[in-house]
């Protein structure tokens, strides 16, 4: 169930986003009185379609394959690689009978709007949900720290001070974008009264994409928040708002100490001392090989702020978020083609982003990765590779610069040459998707 609630999120996420970049393109043709013969969801490979009709000169449906969509423009050289009906002579009605700058803002189009749908996706969460940060000074625990995070030099129950200088106020900031993709980036933490720095090392973002774990989390106490539906934790008589005290003989205070002692007990059945309505229970509890008994934690330690945002104050928030986003996406391929970052632990293919959906359908989750993926698909639809926007959009620069098209056959041979790159890319995503399901 997990992964058809996975796999409907991903499809209508991508379909909507997919819808809305075709449409800028459909509106920009149009207004400039271009024909458009199709507008599908997903491609109609080979002629098999799932739906489509026909209203004015444009036929729109759904294809078979599901890897994005299109707009077959009428007079352009696109993926259709149409050439009978680029023999003939060019109608008025023809996107190549168009001024050079006409042209250009058809090609934009479709990158615009999915940034306007960032932004507004963007903008509507903040309006609807706020934003909810934990206010570092009441992480009075100090942090649990990844094993990456020890081996840099954090240690558990350090306190965050401040990064690069600039006082931590929110613990979610602790660790931004900015920081994973920095150089020179230092945290002054508080350890056993002292002040100590600890610094980043310059490869950081190598060792970042290759962790399996949060770099840092609160140290919390913690109570049994929601119980997994038909686990160990439910079959041995845990409630919800107990409090567990003891693993075994052993008594902890902290989250990561319990999880530590479920490692210790894993695939063993061991007594829980729970503490439920100031009466202390005794359960025997099945603790599973991976050291999990079912259940979420919460915690009262911590005290959050709440940013809410009127109508019109949440556009400007959901502006800022969309431009951190794409900076974000900037500086991280910038890494990518540095080789500081490994392409197969930067992009992700169908599986891996469904994966970030989740298997439970939490609107504010998917609007959340529906607005980010907006703002990549943006991105790399705006990458200078002939067969996507932003090839098309240098070659109409070149025109403009040289005040003539450049030649048909050679739109042609570098729509071929797109054409391959973009399937070997969508080979070896695929790929890299498919051997992590195998591989941890």
């Amino acid at each position: 169930m997990q992964a058809l609630i996975m796999a409907a999120q991903l499809i209508l996420g991508i379909s909507i986003l997919v819808i809305l970049h075709e449409f800028g393109h459909y509106l920009a043709a149009r207004a400039f009185g271009i024909k458009v013969e199709k507008f599908y969801l997903f491609f109609d490979a080979w002629g098999v379609k799932l739906f489509s009709f026909k209203r004015g000169d444009t036929e729109w449906g759904i294809g078979w394959l599901p890897l994005g969509g299109y707009v077959k423009i009428a007079g352009m050289i696109d993926e259709s690689m149409d050439k009978e009906a680029m023999k003939l002579p060019p109608q008025s009605w023809e996107f190549r009978s168009k001024p050079a700058w006409q042209r250009l803002i058809v090609m934009i189009a479709g990158v615009v709007v999915n940034i306007i749908a960032g932004v507004i996706i963007f903008a509507m969460m903040s309006y609807t949900y706020g934003e909810k940060y934990t206010l570092n000074s009441s992480v009075t625990n100090g942090i649990v720290p990844s094993e990456m995070a020890k081996e840099i030099g954090f240690e558990l129950g350090d306190k965050l001070i401040s990064v690069n200088g600039k006082q931590i106020t929110r613990f979610e900031d602790a660790l931004k974008i900015e920081h994973v993709l920095g150089e020179d980036v230092s945290y002054l933490v508080e350890r056993n009264s002292k002040k100590v720095e600890v610094k980043l090392p310059n490869d950081f973002i190598k060792k970042f994409s290759n962790a399996k774990a949060d770099f840092f989390l609160p140290r919390m106490h913690f109570y049994i928040h929601e119980l997994v539906p038909g686990n160990n934790a439910e079959r041995a008589g845990l409630k919800v708002n107990d409090v567990i005290t003891k693993v075994d003989t052993q008594s902890f205070m902290y989250f990561d100490q319990f999880q530590q002692l479920l490692k210790d007990h894993a695939g063993k059945e061991t007594d829980f001392t729970v503490l439920r309505d100031n009466n202390l229970v005794v359960l025997n509890v099945k603790v599973d090989e991976t050291g999990r008994v079912g259940f979420k934690p919460d915690t009262k330690d911590f005290q959050y702020e709440i940013v809410h945002y009127s109508f019109l104050s949440s556009f400007p928030a959901g502006w800022n978020k969309a431009v951190e986003t794409i900076d974000a996406q900037i500086k991280g391929w910038a890494k990518i083609f540095k080789g500081d970052i490994a392409v197969n632990k930067a992009v992700q293919g169908p599986i891996g982003i469904a994966k970030f959906y989740g298997g439970e359908w939490i609107w504010s989750r998917f609007w959340l990765f529906t607005a980010l993926i907006s703002l990549g698909l943006a991105f790399m639809n705006i990458l200078p590779i002939p067969a996507l926007d932003g090839g098309h959009v240098l070659f109409l620069l070149f025109e403009m610069v040289l005040g003539r098209p450049l030649s048909e056959k050679f739109l042609e041979r570098a729509q071929y040459a797109g054409m391959m790159l973009l399937l070997t890319m969508m080979v070896l995503i695929f790929g890299n998707d498919i051997w992590g399901l195998f591989v941890k």
